[in-house]
């Protein structure tokens, strides 16, 4: 049996041994007090007959495969750019260790962007996180197949309902859907390998004919053109999260607005 490591699991270990300390330090009781917990959510819904990509846009200053990638990014600027740009929502990276994001980057662009749908990007394993991230201003969650057992998607699915929050079910391979929750309203197929961050949009090409009835289709990671989209478009796909592909020039709102232009 093959037991050789990889990046996912490095980064899985990690949040397992850090969430009993982020629950000494802030308990769920203080979350729920946090003026962030009880305010209305934004969503996101199916597009109609739009002319425009659907882009959801990432911030983040660093990756495990490439290291830092913009590590002075401010991401109130960033997400000021991406708005001006036209993007459907941002997708705000908040591990510290491996991607160089921080909760408190949720927190200034969810008080600079009221109206701007916010996608908390991490490694979520337990209700805690959920909680926490509806406590900083996040409006989706992500939930990572490769991570979770099936009964675990089920369960942080539904309690991310009840709390208001809408959850991107992100898989990498057609095995893995086998676990998705019909709760669930966003399904995005992962073009980068988890194991080894190599990318292949042919992922979300294969897939698309398999993903469940009914739900909004979102290609993710590995997408530098517009013909890509175009090609992802005609397959039944409505949303783009781009994070690379911006966040690696000097001013990733500018990039952004280009790439929608051209």
């Amino acid at each position: 049996m093959n037991t050789r490591r990889n990046i996912l699991d490095d980064i899985v270990d990690h949040k397992r041994r850090d969430l009993p300390i982020k629950r000494r330090h802030v308990p769920l009781s203080a979350l729920r007090d946090m003026p962030g917990y009880h305010r209305g959510t934004l969503s996101l819904g199916r597009r109609m007959g739009s002319g425009a990509p659907g882009i959801i846009a990432e911030f983040k200053r660093k990756s495990p495969s490439l290291g830092f990638i913009h590590e002075m990014a401010d991401p109130v600027d960033v997400a000021g750019g991406y708005r001006q740009a036209g993007v459907q929502a941002m997708s705000v990276l908040t591990d510290r260790t491996y991607f160089g994001g921080d909760l408190a980057d949720l927190v200034r662009v969810r008080a600079a962007f009221p109206d701007l749908p916010l996608l908390r990007k991490d490694f979520v394993i337990d209700p805690y996180d959920l909680h926490e991230a509806r406590a900083h201003g996040a409006d989706l969650v992500l939930l990572i197949a490769a991570i979770l057992e099936q009964g675990q998607v089920a369960d942080l699915a539904q309690e991310a309902a009840q709390l208001g929050l809408q959850v991107l079910f992100e898989v990498h391979g057609a095995g893995e859907l086998a676990k998705y929750h019909p709760s669930i309203p966003l399904v995005g197929v992962n073009n980068r390998n988890l194991k080894d961050f190599s990318v292949d949009i042919q992922t979300s090409l294969r897939m698309a004919s398999g993903l469940p009835d009914g739900v909004i289709a979102v290609s993710e990671s590995g997408l530098s053109s517009r013909s890509d989209l175009e090609e992802l478009a005609a397959v039944g796909f409505q949303y783009f999260l781009m994070g690379e592909r911006f966040m690696k020039e000097a001013d990733p709102g500018k990039a952004c607005a280009e790439f929608l232009r051209n």
